[in-house]
């Protein structure tokens, strides 16, 4: 094949992402904000002269599908890097393939944090950008006694783990601390709980379609204890689905929602509706997946063209892998491949509007990177938390 072919060629992204099952709710936005980017970019001529394909398939919430299409976009599509999953677990099923095969794979999700692993960028808010902003504001204005109730998997018991450690940082103490498993939709109990607990603020670490019908009950129950979450609303909009005032009082630390009002969010909104007018709402990791499009072509551009993961990865070890999003400035660590975030406090009103009472910016994933993690000098491949952390 001529030169001049072979650099016409496209490059090619895979997206595997929740277009049904139990997560498509929060997930179709991150397929239309990858395909809002890539519109965009090909209309501008694309990355270094060669134009974007997409390669998509529906991964159905199924971990074993997350499987079975990663290694059919690396063995047999051979994309040049792939858009992948929603839950952790999904995460974690697919990351040991991405390993193996030597692939390159952007993470476009909030989570509990703690992958060291040279063949992954994450562009999801994590623990230390939204509970050592959220918790230390809620404790100064509601009091330091906090209660947990997560789902009982790695995202809700890492999560719980963070909170812990926060509030006994700043001088709080933990009042309760429940695990959910995922298909529970009944609450009486733990209601009950929480009200003989007398909490000052509550966490709410719920996820899923099942857990959600908490909200629900705890109003009917006239619980109203300030809740503090980090998925709630920035994920599937509960504001929007669930009748008011069933998440009143509840404050979220979040790295963008449509709510957000500045000049580049009302532009990014106004293209998305116009592209997408039936999308309902466009949550925080429809924005993430946007903008992890936009990184990555960066990334090829200064490495002169080249899609090979240790190029692109020379590139972000330089430190300064950056793009003006939607929520702000976002940048890539190069110790940790997470991002820096805007990190906005969202505040449900009794109606479900959103006011932000808080914004911090440049909020940086600072804890990897300090524990010990740092892949511009080895690749662990591996999932680390506060009480696991990376040898140094």
């Amino acid at each position: 094949m001529p030169i001049a072919a072979q650099a016409a060629d496209p490059i090619k992204l895979g997206v595997l992402e929740d277009q049904s099952g139990d997560f498509a709710l929060a997930t179709i936005g991150k397929v239309h904000g990858i395909q809002l980017a890539t519109d965009e970019i090909n209309a501008a001529g694309g990355i270094a002269g060669r134009k974007l394909d997409l390669v998509i398939y529906d991964t159905q919430s199924d971990n074993t599908r997350y499987q079975e299409f990663m290694r059919r976009v690396l063995q047999k599509d051979k994309v040049d890097v792939v858009f992948a999953g929603f839950s952790s677990a999904s995460r974690e099923a697919y990351r040991p393939i991405v390993d193996q095969l030597n692939g390159f794979a952007f993470y476009n999700n909030q989570y509990e944090g703690g992958v060291c692993d040279a063949h992954m960028i994450v562009t999801g808010a994590v623990p230390e950008q939204q509970f050592s902003t959220l918790i230390p504001w809620m404790m100064d204005k509601f009091g330091k006694k906090v209660y947990t109730i997560a789902a009982d998997y790695n995202f809700g018991q890492i999560s719980a783990e963070w909170v812990r450690n926060i509030v006994k940082e700043n001088g709080g103490t933990m009042v309760g601390e429940e695990f959910i498993p995922l298909g529970v939709s009944q609450f009486a109990s733990t209601i009950q709980n929480i009200q003989k607990a007398k909490p000052d603020i509550l966490m709410t670490l719920l996820v899923g379609t099942a857990q959600s019908s908490y909200y629900e009950q705890a109003n009917s129950a006239n619980l109203h204890v300030p809740m503090g979450s980090s998925v709630n609303v920035g994920q599937a909009y509960e504001h929007k689905r669930f009748k008011p005032p069933s998440l009143a009082n509840m404050y979220v630390t979040t790295n963008w929602i449509e709510e957000v009002d500045n000049p580049k969010s009302k532009e990014f909104v106004a293209k998305w509706h116009a592209k997408f007018p039936k999308e309902p709402y466009i949550n925080q990791e429809a924005e993430n997946s946007y903008l992890a499009v936009y990184l990555y072509k960066e990334m090829v551009e200064r490495a002169k063209g080249s899609t090979k993961r240790d190029d692109l990865r020379a590139i972000i070890a330089k430190g300064d892998v950056c793009f003006d999003a939607p929520e702000g400035h976002v940048c890539i660590d190069p110790k940790s491949q997470h991002m820096s975030h805007t990190i906005y406090l969202a505040k449900v009103g009794d109606d479900h509007s959103i006011t932000f009472p808080k914004v911090w910016e440049n909020i940086k994933p600072y804890w990897l990177g300090d524990a010990g993690c740092d892949l511009t000098m080895k690749n662990p491949n591996a999932q680390y938390t506060p009480s696991n952390p990376p040898p140094k």
